[in-house]
């Protein structure tokens, strides 16, 4: 687990998340032409009742999914 400080509302917060994690969310970020920090922000935004570190392993996992889904029809 790596843990690092993101700024959320203006609040300093820590998440901790894996490596392979952080990598994919990072490269999310690049490819939407945001930062690492917008993104973990906007997601935080749209979350429901569940903890930011899951719903961000949820969303990186549904990200690649949907992703492979569209290559496959390409």
């Amino acid at each position: 687990m790596i843990k690092k400080s993101i700024r959320l509302s203006g609040h300093a917060t820590s998440l901790a998340l894996e490596l392979e994690f952080w990598d994919a969310l990072l490269e999310i970020a690049t490819c939407d032409g945001m930062s690492l920090n917008d993104l973990v922000t906007y997601q935080d935004c749209h979350r429901k009742d569940v903890n930011l570190a899951s719903h961000l392993r949820v969303y990186v996992l549904k990200y690649y999914k949907d992703k492979s889904q569209l290559n496959d029809l390409i």
